[in-house]
């Protein structure tokens, strides 16, 4: 009975002692599905710096003033006074049209009128005798009448006598075309002998514009060069860029900027924000952007009219601020989330933050300077080839890459993921 009683409590714990082991291994070996596994962890302590949150965009060297000048009447061209790179100042003549049947209309109109003056100007003398010598006849009294009605009716052919003078001068002075502004002419589209003007077609442009600049020609500030002769500013060389309308409304004038030419890749250019658009503009596929207008401080001499370039705009920035990588906050909503390790152990704190970065977050309650917070990367379990977790065996690996040993710390020979026996064990070292 006493050895059966004895080999029953051998039994007893030799059992109790394997579904022990067994729990153990499959808790090592399998844990709960809910926990990730936590590899390359490491952390590192708040500090103090500068962060800046800044938006990108594509952009164009443009100028601040461009004109396009063509004829606002058609007719054969007969001079082109200027060459592409001469500097031109606002009235200054460009080109001229024949204007020989302008000429002609214009005489014909001042003879028309100065005939018409001298009629009237008989008809009053008329009309003034027979109001100064007035008769009680009926024959009297019609002729003051009628004298009075030649003056008015000369008096009308007179007005629209001028009204034909003031036409056949205009006609005239259309013929004559002038610089819009100041600026230097980068481009010519017609040559003498060809067809110009509001109705030539071809490359003598149509004519129209958003406003007149002194006589004999119609221009527009456009960045085409649609005209007979385009007139830019290349003094005033600006860079234009397109926002999205979720960055735009960041961006307000004044804000400090730096301007990368595609020429130009290594020597960076310091801004400002001009002006941005109060208007949208749809570009492909329904996108809304917001032109934005920024000026260089100082402009390169190579800088070039419809170059490509980028820009990138300070919209706000913190100094001496506590910060942390991005990577080490998570983001619920509005609530933001950061693990610090507390005397070996990640603990979850609230915190709440300011200015923002791809790269870094500025914190402004929550954390103090020094605290370190946990940056960590999760996997799913992986086996190596003793169907054992990443790292070494029992006595070796952890959390740590191929020399095992915890955090990070050194140890014996186990690999990260080849579940090799592995040595005794490093320290916790981060």
């Amino acid at each position: 009975m006493r050895r059966g009683r004895r080999a029953w409590l051998i039994n007893g714990v030799l059992v109790v002692a394997l579904l022990a082991a067994g729990w153990g291994a499959y808790k090592f070996l399998w844990p709960s599905s809910n926990q990730a596994t936590p590899t390359n962890v490491r952390t590192v302590a708040v500090q103090r710096g500068t962060v800046v949150d800044t938006v990108s965009a594509a952009a164009t060297v443009q100028s601040s003033y461009t004109a396009t000048a063509d004829f606002a009447a058609s007719g054969t061209i007969t001079q082109i006074n200027v060459k592409v790179g001469d500097h031109v100042s606002k009235g200054q003549q460009l080109a001229k049209l024949d204007d020989s049947q302008a000429r002609l209309q214009l005489t014909a109109a001042k003879s028309s009128l100065t005939a018409a003056q001298d009629n009237l100007a008989t008809a009053q003398a008329n009309a003034a005798t027979a109001t100064a010598t007035p008769t009680n006849s009926p024959g009297g009294q019609n002729s003051q009448q009628n004298a009075q009605q030649s003056v008015k009716q000369l008096q009308a052919q007179v007005d629209q006598d001028k009204v034909s003078v003031n036409t056949a001068q205009q006609n005239l002075d259309n013929t004559t075309l002038v610089a819009p502004g100041d600026g230097t002419v980068t481009a010519i589209n017609g040559t003498v002998g060809q067809r110009a003007g509001s109705s030539a077609g071809g490359t003598g442009g149509s004519g129209s514009g958003s406003g007149s600049s002194g006589s004999g020609s119609s221009a527009s500030s456009s960045s085409s060069a649609s005209g007979l002769i385009v007139i830019t500013n290349l003094g005033g060389l600006q860079v234009r860029a397109n926002l999205a309308e979720i960055d735009v409304a960041k961006v307000k004038a004044g804000q400090d900027a730096t301007v990368t030419l595609n020429a130009m890749p290594d020597s960076p250019q310091p801004a400002k924000v001009a002006s941005v658009d109060l208007t949208a503009t749809s570009g492909s596929n329904n996108v809304v952007t917001y032109g934005v207008t920024l000026t260089l401080n100082q402009a390169p001499a190579s800088l070039r009219q419809g170059q490509s370039a980028s820009v990138s705009i300070t919209v706000s920035e913190a100094d001496d601020a506590l910060v942390i990588p991005s990577a080490a906050m998570q983001t619920l909503g509005a609530a933001h989330t950061v693990n610090v390790e507390v005397n070996g152990q990640s603990v979850r704190r609230n915190v709440e933050i300011g200015v923002r970065s791809e790269s870094l977050v500025q914190i402004t309650s929550g954390l103090a300077e020094g605290d370190q917070v946990v940056l960590a990367t999760t996997t799913p379990p992986a086996t190596g080839q003793n169907g054992q977790r990443a790292g070494g065996g029992l006595g070796g690996g952890g959390f740590g890459g191929g020399g095992g040993g915890g955090f990070g710390g050194g140890g014996g020979g186990g690999g990260a993921r080849t579940g090799g026996a592995g040595g005794t064990g490093g320290g916790t070292g981060r």
